[in-house]
This record gives structure tokens, C-alpha cells and sequence, in this order.
């Protein structure tokens, strides 16, 4: 999930803390920052040339393209210089945000020994648009803040609920794959408590899995892993508060998202009038 509306604060710090990370376009990382995959193309000249985008920071690509088409002795014409357009769709029924960077070919390699399909590193010729640095920049600090961040837990009261945009606390917990109903207790970026139906004895160290349903926009994920602690309910022998430890392989981009954004909003509304951003007292004029 990925926002809209980002202020220019928050985009110059995007822009000033990842400048030179790179991403690469998974699978995953096209679907969550709803990359239009097949409208991505590189410009030289006057000719549009179909490409792949590979990865990207804020300063520089690399694409894959098919050289037989012509492009190398293209870019000889034109030293190198090529735009490179990027096109996401927000929202299913949204305007798509398309948009051009100009940029160098600084570089040409085979891919994969291929004889047709070579990699070009691009570097860009002037900072990317605002879009770019909402969508990626939002991606790269849910990243960073996610290796930084991991144990911090969540209580979910009502508020946090709401602020999470999480649906309800009532969920499924899947243990050895038999559904049961639970109660979200707490979630972190690589945990969740609940309480479940179940004899503590028989569920410590099984394997499970905790669904999520999330709204505006609706998104479902099903974490996986491995129950780590198990207490018994206290008046309730038949019911147990488990702590399942998530698969880090499982944790999807679109959760981390979500609970960094929910996160860095806390930390703001939190944060004392006499600091900036990063925590530092401001100095008085």
C-alpha cells in the first residue's frame, strides 16, 4: 500500500536520506508500488524503446533491452542522452502517474552472457519527479525501519486499530494449517500475539500462520512461522496467548508498509514541539 498526498518534507528527507539506495523491481516491489510494468519504456531520439526496469535509486537505473532493435547505434547519435519513463497506477480506478527522467547511458553489459538482451546503466541527469521519491522513498523506509524497528511491539487497542486501518482484532490463526478463531493481542514487524483456543502443552513451537485484513485500500496477507512462547489464559484452560514468530521470507512489503507508516506517525504525533524530524532540539533564532 502505498500512499498519496506526501508533503515536500517528507519528500525532501526521502530524497536526502535514500538518494543512493538501489531497489530492484521484484515481483513483489512491482506489485506493491503498482509499477506498470509493461509502460515502461526508455526514450532516444524521437523512437521509444520497450525495456524492463531492473532497479533504481534516485540517481540512477539500470534497465534490460533488447539490443537487436537497433538502440546501441541509436545512442551513438544522440551521446548516450535518453529518457527513461516510469508509470504506476495508485488506485485501481486512479489516473496512472506517468512521468520522464532524463538520464546517460553510462554503461552496457550482456545479461547473462545473452548475446541479445543487455543491461544499461542509466545515471539521471537531474533529480527525479516527487512521485518517484513518495513511492520508493515510502518502500526504502519501511526497509530501513524494519531492520531497525523489529521488536517493537504494538498494543492494538481501539485507537490503533482504527489508525492501522486494521478491520477488527478478530481473525484466523492457522496452526499446522487448522484454522481457528483468535483475538490480536500485539504485532510487531516480526511478531504477533493472540489469544487462541488450545491446550499450551500442544501448541509451543508448531507451525502457524496469522491472517491480516486491512482497509482503505482492503489488503489481506497471511504471515507464516513458528509459535515461540505459549501461556495459558488465566480461568481459561482451554484457550492460550501465543506469540508467533513470523518467517522473515513471509513478512510481505505491503505489512512492513503499513505498521512503518502507522509507526512514524506515532513517533510525530509524539515527538516534543522543540524537535525536528530527526529528534534534534531546534536552535532558537
Amino acid at each position: 500500500m502505498i500512499t498519496s498526498g506526501m508533503t515536500s518534507k517528507k519528500i525532501k528527507d526521502y530524497y536526502e536520506r535514500y538518494k543512493d539506495i538501489d531497489v530492484t523491481y521484484t515481483k513483489e516491489v512491482a506489485f506493491v508500488t503498482r509499477l506498470l510494468i509493461e509502460q515502461v519504456h526508455v526514450k532516444c531520439g524521437h523512437d521509444a524503446w520497450p525495456c524492463t526496469l531492473f532497479s533504481s535509486s534516485f540517481a540512477k537505473a539500470k534497465i534490460l533491452i533488447n539490443i537487436k532493435t537497433g538502440l546501441l547505434n541509436q545512442l551513438k547519435n544522440v551521446n548516450n542522452a535518453v529518457s527513461l519513463r516510469f508509470c504506476f497506477q495508485p488506485a485501481e480506478k486512479g489516473t496512472p502517474i506517468k512521468f520522464f527522467v532524463p538520464s546517460k547511458v553510462t554503461g552496457q553489459a550482456p545479461y547473462r552472457g545473452s548475446e541479445e538482451v543487455y543491461v544499461l546503466s542509466l545515471d539521471f541527469t537531474q533529480r527525479p519527479p516527487d512521485d518517484l521519491i513518495a513511492i520508493m522513498g515510502q518502500l526504502i523506509d519501511a526497509n530501513v525501519n524494519f531492520a531497525k524497528r523489529k521488536t517493537e511491539q504494538v498494543p492494538l487497542t481501539e485507537e490503533k486499530l482504527r489508525k492501522l486501518r486494521l478491520v477488527s482484532r478478530n481473525t484466523l490463526t492457522y496452526i499446522q494449517e487448522i484454522p481457528r478463531q483468535c483475538i490480536l493481542q500485539e504485532i510487531s514487524f516480526c511478531s504477533a500475539k493472540l489469544i487462541t483456543v488450545g491446550l499450551s502443552k500442544f501448541l509451543q513451537d508448531k507451525d502457524a500462520a496469522v491472517r491480516f485484513e486491512f482497509d482503505d485500500p482492503p489488503e489481506n496477507f497471511i504471515l507464516k512461522g513458528q509459535i515461540s512462547n505459549v501461556e495459558p489464559l488465566p480461568n481459561k484452560k482451554e484457550m492460550a496467548v501465543i506469540t508467533l514468530s513470523y518467517n522473515e521470507s513471509s513478512i510481505s512489503m505491503g505489512y512492513k508498509i503499513r505498521l512503518n507508516e502507522f509507526l512514524v506517525a506515532i513517533r510525530a504525533d509524539n515527538r516534543p514541539s522543540n524537535e525536528d524530524s530527526d529528534g534534534a532540539a531546534k536552535k532558537k533564532p
